[in-house]
């Protein structure tokens, strides 16, 4: 359903050097997502994972086309929607099978609008004249789906509570029957209990509605509860992916192990695996070296001089790393 190629996004950064000083041409550029591939089949739940600064959010922006990408290629249910710009993309019929929710509810929902206007919203730009026609008996479908009274329609985002405002952004996002779902850390912002709610929430619509998740979060327990594949991000490249259970129960990558042995947990196990030094300069990265090189307890010369790529160990298990680990 989806399938990105070698997508890359590199923002320029301020210099002082003059426009008209030699070499200026090659101006720094932060490299926040480079020459990333993914894919998401029909059905599918992704998990998203990565330390704050890997390029997450800069990938999920490309992907919804809120921002133009540096190169590569995002195939969309057959089309490839990087070549239609960003302006024309929000009036695109593809825009209606393509939704984002939000990391917090609050700050998502305009406070001029009732969770009704909200909810609705969706259908009176992108939707048919048929389901504009229809815009109060849709809003009270979406609030049941959602779990949310109709009776709070009426209200304002400050008149709402934290688990209520999530279901309305919910409702919003699924309005037009999408097929994908981007969730950029969804419960975040929730109180734990509430949490489990829309977390139990979010896995009986993807049932009910045969819809993909490509789930951003920094709680990897959440990510193994609600995902089939997860995704591991360092510096704006792929490190790892794989299923859930053989990436959590056997993960390759010092990065993924170090990840992995970080979760708090009541059990005992291994203590969590440092990784020493500073993370590298996203500007400018060298092609040649290891983005983990420096911190990574397994570096040497090799990773020093050849950039690994991604590669497949098996059928399903995929690990960009010179020394991947043997499974346990």
């Amino acid at each position: 359903m989806l399938h990105v190629t070698n997508l890359t996004k590199h923002f320029p950064v301020a210099s002082k050097t003059p426009s008209w000083f030699p070499g200026s041409a090659s101006r720094p550029h932060l490299h926040a997502v480079d020459g990333l591939d993914l894919t998401i089949q029909s059905g599918e739940s992704v998990g998203l994972v990565g330390e704050s600064g890997c390029g997450k959010s800069t990938l999920i922006r490309l992907i919804s086309r809120l921002i133009e990408p540096t190169a590569g290629n995002i195939v969309f249910n057959g089309t490839d929607i990087g070549n239609v710009s960003v302006r024309e993309f929000a009036r695109s019929p593809h825009r209606a099978q393509l939704q984002m929710v939000f990391q917090d509810p609050s700050d998502s929902l305009n406070p001029r609008f009732t969770a009704f206007d909200t909810v609705t919203e969706p259908i009176r730009r992108l939707g048919s004249r048929q389901e504009r026609q229809q815009l109060p008996q849709r809003a009270v479908e979406l609030a049941h789906q959602v779990g949310l009274p109709p009776e709070l329609l009426s209200r304002f985002p400050h008149q709402l509570s934290g688990g209520q405002k999530a279901r309305v952004g919910i409702a919003r996002a699924i309005a037009l029957k999408p097929t994908l779902l981007i969730l950029d850390e969804p419960t975040s912002a929730l109180d734990v209990s509430v949490q489990a709610v829309i977390l139990h929430l979010l896995a009986e619509l993807r049932q009910q509605m045969h819809i993909s998740y490509l789930f951003i979060s920094h709680d990897l327990n959440v990510v193994r509860l609600l995902c089939d594949r997860i995704l591991v991000m360092y510096l704006g490249k792929l490190v790892e992916t794989g299923p859930v259970d053989a990436v959590f129960n056997h993960p390759r990558h010092p990065y993924t192990q170090a990840l992995i042995s970080a979760i708090p947990s009541f059990e005992a196990k291994p203590h969590p695996i440092p990784l020493t030094g500073e993370p590298r300069s996203p500007i400018n990265p060298s092609p040649h070296i290891c983005r983990l090189y420096g911190r990574c307890p397994k570096g040497d010369q090799r990773c020093q001089q050849m950039l690994p790529t991604l590669e497949p160990i098996n059928d399903y298990h995929q690990v960009a790393c010179h020394y991947p680990a043997s499974p346990q």
